[in-house]
């Protein structure tokens, strides 16, 4: 954003999901602090998140991007047997947040982006 002649990097309101102690979402917090991208983070191990939240970022992005079918939680639970369908998925979400593609990240006002892919972050939170 230009403001009398000088650029100033607007500030996106960003909230990440995830877990502290995973690689992927350790990753995208770190890309955050360098290119100087102000966050909040919301651990899953601390502060759960609901069946709401999910269903809010479903309208944003596809349930198979969001639900974690690759995942250890995945197997333990024997999800793969059940042959759940999406409202099943939604729930158990809900339930088990370990479940959940990481990271999550909303930005600009209800936008959701789901996984870290570095050349995607530039193009996406370092445009001017």
């Amino acid at each position: 954003m230009m403001v009398d002649g000088l650029y100033i990097k607007q500030r996106i309101k960003m909230t990440i999901y995830g877990i502290k102690t995973c690689s992927t979402v350790g990753k995208a917090r770190k890309f955050m602090r360098e290119n100087n991208i102000e966050f909040d983070f919301v651990d899953y191990k601390l502060e759960s998140v609901d069946e709401e939240k999910i269903r809010e970022w479903l309208k944003q992005v596809d349930i198979h991007l969001l639900f974690n079918s690759r995942g250890k939680k995945y197997r333990d639970l024997k999800l793969k047997e059940l042959k759940l369908n999406d409202e099943d998925k939604i729930k158990w979400m809900a339930k088990e947040n370990y479940l959940i593609k990481r990271p999550v990240i909303e930005y600009d006002n209800n936008k959701v982006h789901v996984a870290y892919n570095e050349e995607v972050y530039k193009e996406t939170f370092l445009k001017n």
